[in-house]
């Protein structure tokens, strides 16, 4: 079943892109999907050739493509969009998984709508493939607007918390904050191998608040 008023869910946005591969699925965030054709319905991503999720997509040659909607909380961009699905179950702390009629995972609870797809055609692009797929099931979830990167931004990533006031004690401890997530280390000096406990970035994406 195709419901062509879900294509204005794709529009713009983050989507989660799900695929599977033996018994493993994974999943990531990405944002870049159109719909290049009508009839049939087919549309087009891009996806980073790094994640784990591109190679499934590439081997299998099927995805289900999730636009997140505005009442997703940090919890999807934590396992889908830092963590690395090589050495992590993406799906295991979630709850009300369902599966499409292509037996792909998607996760009702953050998203707005659901397209099953398969591949008709990859193109490489240097560090990403772009992957033109056929539509074969569209389906609204809810009327919740499509999170957009600004959204993203302003409303779910966690915000560095304010500069507290210097301190006279010589004791206190410096706070570094993680750029990608917010995070936020104290301690007399960050290790230079420090690697986010959120997100997985590494030290050089953290900057010493005043």
């Amino acid at each position: 079943m195709i419901d062509n008023s879900v294509l204005s869910n794709i529009a713009y946005g983050l989507y989660v892109l799900v695929a599977r591969q033996g018994d493993k699925d994974n999943a990531c965030i990405i944002n870049v999907a159109q719909q290049v054709a009508s009839d049939p319905l087919q549309l087009m991503i891009s996806v980073n050739k790094q994640n784990l999720t591109h190679d499934m997509v590439l081997r299998t040659l099927k995805f289900n493509l999730c636009p997140l909607s505005e009442e997703a909380t940090m919890k999807p961009f934590q396992h889908f969009g830092f963590q690395s699905g090589r050495d992590v179950d993406k799906f295991a702390a979630c709850q009300q998984e369902l599966r499409t009629d292509n037996g792909l995972l998607y996760l009702p609870r953050f998203i707005n709508a659901v397209l099953s797809c398969v591949v008709t055609k990859s193109i490489d692009l240097g560090s990403h493939t772009m992957f033109i797929a056929r539509v074969l099931e569209a389906r609204r979830l809810n009327d919740t607007p499509t999170v957009t990167y600004a959204y993203y931004q302003q409303h779910i990533k966690p915000q560095p918390a304010a500069p507290a006031p210097q301190s006279t004690d010589p004791a206190a401890k410096k706070k570094w904050v993680c750029e990608v997530c917010g995070y936020v280390y104290e301690g007399d000096t960050l290790p230079p191998d420090f690697v986010c406990p959120w997100c997985k970035h590494p030290a050089s994406d953290f900057r010493l608040l005043d």
